[in-house]
């Protein structure tokens, strides 16, 4: 994932087909100095995306035309895209829900209705959260055994072959791999990678951990039982 290190307003683009939702959002957002932008459904939204490069989505979930477990997909799917959050907008709390979201690249949700101080105050967690992840600066690559994180370029390797992984796995590898002989607690990777304001439950790491174990071997990851997960390299 990116790091956010421009001093222009980080730029939200709000994806609902309710437009009292979206004036409301975009609003407060730019009361509170975002650039906003916003679309009626996924198909515009994907459409916006041609030529308006948000640093975050807001995403409603159920929508005409292309819901937002698509419209997540199919940007996920496109690694132009790969630097971008995307915060769902719903109503639904659902388990099911949020895995099949996590499964697909969702970085946060939010539960509507949502109070628009919160919202703001979520927002800005996500994107600082997304500007603190990682190594120091001055460290352009990790080397770890036959693994290769270049976290400039966003890219994973294994034995020299590029591994494709969505945002919270990337950032979830990067964590383990700045420092490969430590024991990351569950709640610490919650923390470091979802902050205490997101409303999920720990299910979210297991699931991440299990695509991350998909990709790159069941070995790569190892639980310590008891305790936590630590890179097994």
């Amino acid at each position: 994932m990116a790091k956010i290190k421009s001093t222009l307003p980080a730029k939200v683009l709000i994806v609902d087909d309710e437009p009292d939702i979206r004036e409301i959002i975009s609003y407060n957002l730019t009361k509170s100095g975002f650039e906003t932008e916003t679309a009626r459904d996924g198909k515009e939204a994907l459409l916006k995306l041609t030529s308006y490069r948000p640093d975050l989505i807001l995403l409603d979930v159920m929508m005409p035309n292309m819901d937002g477990i698509n419209v997540c997909r199919t940007i996920r799917e496109d690694h132009q895209y790969d630097n971008m959050l995307i915060a769902f907008l719903t109503a639904r709390g659902e388990d099911y829900t949020q895995e099949t979201a996590l499964d697909n690249g969702a970085d946060d949700f939010i539960i509507k209705p949502i109070k628009p101080n919160l919202l703001v105050a979520r927002v800005k967690a996500l994107l600082r959260r997304a500007s603190s992840i990682g190594p120091p600066e001055d460290t352009h690559t990790i080397e770890i055994g036959n693994l290769q994180i270049d976290k400039e370029q966003f890219t994973v390797k294994v034995d020299g072959k590029t591994i494709d992984l969505a945002n919270k796995e990337f950032q979830l590898l990067l964590l383990m791999a700045s420092k490969p002989g430590k024991v990351f607690t569950r709640e610490e990777i919650f923390r470091k990678i979802w902050g205490n304001e997101v409303m999920v439950g720990y299910r979210t790491i297991d699931v991440h951990i299990r695509k991350v174990r998909e990709k790159l071997g069941e070995n790569i990851i190892r639980t310590i039982k008891g305790m936590g997960y630590k890179l097994n390299l």
